[in-house]
């Protein structure tokens, strides 16, 4: 299942990399039709999203007949049966980057049974660097020119030596709640990173490029492949219990301050659900 979520979204990431020029070039209003909005008037999906969605779901038919699928933009099976796989996918993880040409966005595509990830992969677009594990086997980076290394979380121990990544909600109320908590949190750590990509700040922990990830509200198509490679990587990973609506946190830290972290993430108040009602 790991080979075959690397060659999806391979292929997936080669498609959205030649579809951007052709839909934005160096206009982020794109060509009429490119862009349309989901849940908020800041929250786009493009032509390139549901492309994208599309062919891994093509691919994983022909590959894995049978197999459920659950993907960001046209859905599918929120459950499924007890030990059936589930291929989950986010077919442009940062699509609002992948709109305005900021390099940062991946495509996502992981195996689960009975709701836990077992295998997957990220592929950065921009670069073609390829993240992927399996449960149980450890994590990898693929660079675009094939050197293959393992991935491993920084040795860090002060979680005020930490470079922590996090996200924010289109949800107005939601994003000024989260605002709050950054600004509690930046005082106590190293620095804070905003990248705009959950799959890639999942899997720059695994690489050891910032030492933490939090984030309220991600969906399971944001964590289920990143997260794996983190926790593979080495990394202690809380996730939430659902999907994203209920704010719930999900964490990917550095085994060295993970402890310290949530503890850290407790005393500010972000260890349990943000929603709208909160703020």
């Amino acid at each position: 299942m790991r080979t075959v979520a690397v060659a999806v979204a391979t292929e997936a990431a080669a498609h959205v990399r030649a579809r951007r020029p052709e839909l934005f070039g160096t206009d982020p209003t794109g060509e009429t039709g490119a862009v349309r909005t989901k849940s908020t008037d800041t929250d786009p999906v493009t032509v390139a999203d549901t492309e994208s969605e599309d062919l891994i779901r093509r691919r994983l038919t022909h590959l894995r007949p049978g197999d459920g699928f659950l993907g960001e933009e046209r859905g599918g099976d929120s459950e499924v049966g007890a030990h059936r796989v589930r291929w989950v996918v986010d077919p442009i993880d940062g699509t609002v980057n992948f709109v305005y040409g900021i390099p940062a966005f991946a495509v996502s595509v992981a195996a689960q049974i009975d709701g836990c990830s077992v295998a997957g992969a990220v592929v950065d677009v921009t670069t073609g660097d390829t993240y992927s594990a399996a449960l149980g086997a450890g994590a990898t980076l693929t660079a675009a020119d094939g050197t293959v290394s393992f991935l491993r979380c920084t040795p860090v121990t002060e979680v005020g030596l930490a470079l922590v990544a996090t996200g924010f909600s289109y949800d107005a109320g939601r994003r000024a709640r989260q605002g709050r908590l950054v600004a509690e949190l930046l005082p106590r750590v190293r620095d804070i990173r905003r990248i705009g990509a959950a799959a890639l700040d999942l899997c720059m922990v695994a690489a050891g490029r910032i030492d933490a990830h939090y984030e309220h509200g991600l969906n399971p198509w944001d964590w289920a492949a990143g997260a794996l490679i983190a926790a593979e990587a080495g990394a202690t990973v809380r996730l939430p219990a659902g999907f994203g609506s209920g704010g719930e946190l999900t964490v990917a830290a550095a085994p060295g301050i993970a402890d310290g972290f949530l503890a850290l993430l407790s005393e500010i108040g972000a260890d349990g659900p943000i929603t709208t009602a909160r703020t």
